[in-house]
């Protein structure tokens, strides 16, 4: 697939990209991995782009469920 001139592997897709702003990643898992988070970022750094969400539907909350990710601060 190729993105903004950007070669992306297969196993490289975003499930959502808002307003080319926003990726928003989505799960349905009990609980998500740090590698989850690490591959947005992923995403964003390859997109140049600046503000990820991960958003996981197996919590028993949604509001649980939502974690931002964003590219170029500090951990």
């Amino acid at each position: 697939m190729i993105w903004d001139e950007v070669k992306l592997e297969v196993g490289f897709r975003a499930d959502l990209i808002v307003e080319n702003l926003l990726i928003v990643e989505l799960k349905s898992q009990e609980a998500v991995a740090p590698v989850h988070k690490k591959i947005l970022l992923t995403y964003l750094r390859l997109a140049d782009m600046r503000l990820g969400l991960l958003i996981n539907f197996g919590t028993e909350l949604l509001k649980e469920g939502i974690s931002r990710v964003v590219n170029g601060l500090a951990e």
